[in-house]
């Protein structure tokens, strides 16, 4: 633990090195709330679709993009941890995405407590 998703528009699959990304953000999860190194775990997953605004102006056409981090964790982290995180991904989100030219990229970061009675993992070895 933790979980750790990755969410990006279509229009920034070349845009930036996933693994570099993920190993990054690896390393602000075990640096900032203390998790184990083996136990980061994160999935990036292109999202074929993303709608800004309601269609009356308010969006530019077609060109924005969007990157959404995910974080399932177990309970115990302070909010103050969460926070720095959440800042810490943010930053790391700037430096590493670029939005072209005469568009603009959303990133927003998500850190939630996972239910420890319920959440449930195996390790399946072949």
């Amino acid at each position: 633990m933790p979980q750790i998703s990755v969410d990006y528009s279509p229009s920034l699959a070349g845009a930036f090195d996933r693994r570099a990304l993920g190993l990054s953000i690896n390393r602000l999860v075990v640096k900032t709330i203390d998790a184990g190194p083996g136990a980061c775990k994160t999935v990036f997953r292109e999202v074929r679709d993303f709608v800004v605004g309601v269609g009356d102006g308010d969006a530019a056409e077609g060109g924005d993009a969007q990157v959404y981090v995910e974080f399932q964790i177990f309970p115990g982290r302070t909010p103050e941890a969460k926070a720095a995180l959440a800042d810490a991904v943010l930053a790391l989100l700037a430096e590493r995405i670029a939005p072209a030219p005469g568009t603009r990229l959303f990133t927003a970061v998500n850190i939630a407590d996972i239910d420890r009675d319920s959440y449930r993992s195996a390790t399946i070895e072949g």
